[in-house]
């Protein structure tokens, strides 16, 4: 697991309690209301659903907020937004590259928003499929590590299918093929192995190792992005030694 990745993890869960709480809300509500929308309001028959659900209910998103979510996306209450999916890719300082996942309204309002973005943070837009080509779509399972261990884990996720278990020190990362997802979440559960979210994501195939210097732009560069109200995901390539990866998590 890139050293990326392990950053992003540890952000995540400091994200359920700082400033952004209402932008992590908002964010993962629409997810719901997607998940409600085409695949039904039930989560036992729409396994989308079930881990939006889940994993809002781990970022402490109120219930009846998300009981809302699931009847406006599921036609059973009024007042669903029409949103659409749109993907941009980009570049970070460093060549770094950005996929930006959107979900929107407003598709001008989050064009603009995000070709601004990039631009005040050094970095750029980039034609499609010039940086995606370097990623791949992968399930991944955030289990915590409190009550289990590394081996238990493992061990459970591989004979289920998954493809690899990283421990990030707090917390476990399993990665799936993206059909085996909801089969290594099943597994997990069956043994009582707690999960705080299960999605498909994107990973990258390669990566560039960064200094501590073009490391922290990226973080910029990133937050940046994520903070933007149309966008749900960004996925970057880069990576960096233990080392400048504790000192950007002092800042």
């Amino acid at each position: 697991m890139s050293g990326h990745s392990k950053w992003a993890t540890t952000k995540h869960k400091k994200a359920a309690i700082d400033a952004k709480r209402g932008k992590l809300f908002a964010k993962l509500i629409k997810n719901i209301e997607i998940a409600a929308r085409t695949g039904g309001g039930d989560p036992d028959g729409n396994p989308t659903l079930y881990d939006a659900i889940v994993k809002a209910k781990k970022s402490s998103v109120p219930a009846d907020n998300i009981t809302r979510a699931v009847k406006r996306g599921s036609g059973e209450e009024a007042g669903a937004a029409n949103y659409e999916d749109i993907v941009y890719e980009g570049y970070a300082p460093g060549g770094v590259g950005l996929i930006i996942e959107c979900l929107t309204d407003n598709r001008n309002r989050a064009a603009a928003e995000v070709r601004s973005t990039l631009t005040k943070n050094g970095g750029s837009l980039a034609q499609n499929g010039s940086v995606s080509f370097n990623f791949e779509r992968k399930g991944q399972i955030e289990v915590p590590g409190e009550g289990t261990d590394y081996d238990t884990v493992f061990e459970t996720a591989a004979d289920a299918g998954a493809e690899d278990v990283s421990d990030n020190g707090e917390s476990f990362t399993v990665i799936t093929d993206p059909s085996d997802m909801v089969t290594v979440r099943k597994a997990l559960q069956a043994a009582n192995i707690d999960y705080d979210s299960a999605d498909l994501v994107l990973n990258p195939k390669t990566e560039i190792d960064l200094d501590e210097d073009a490391a922290r732009k990226a973080v910029r560069m990133t937050d940046a992005l994520d903070d933007l109200d149309d966008v749900q995901n960004v996925y970057s390539n880069w990576t960096a030694s233990d080392e400048v990866l504790a000192a950007l998590d002092e800042e």
